[in-house]
């Protein structure tokens, strides 16, 4: 699977885990260069606390398109420090 937005291959892995209908990606497999802290959180009763990133690329802002769970409560373990994307950023198929 990869991520792209604006044009950028922001992640790329086939080792993904598919929750919700979203594919999580491990954290190895982030290009780190287009991802900045956003000060946006959410909370899940079953996942835990999300904390989000925006995805930069050249010059360009999308802002929280990115979340992951630092510390999931114990039904998300498998996700622990993945990352999903939403708002436009395209994940399919590499």
């Amino acid at each position: 699977m990869k991520a792209s937005w604006n044009g950028a291959v922001i992640a790329r892995s086939d080792k993904t885990i598919v929750v919700e209908g979203n594919h999580y990606f491990p954290p190895d497999s982030i290009n780190s260069d287009y991802f900045t802290p956003s000060d946006f959180t959410s909370h899940c009763p079953w996942k835990g606390h999300a904390q989000y990133y925006s995805v930069v690329v050249d010059g360009k802002i999308n802002q929280a398109a990115a979340w992951c769970y630092p510390e999931t409560l114990d039904a998300a373990k498998e996700i622990e420090n993945y990352i999903a994307f939403w708002r436009g950023v395209d994940v399919e198929a590499s």
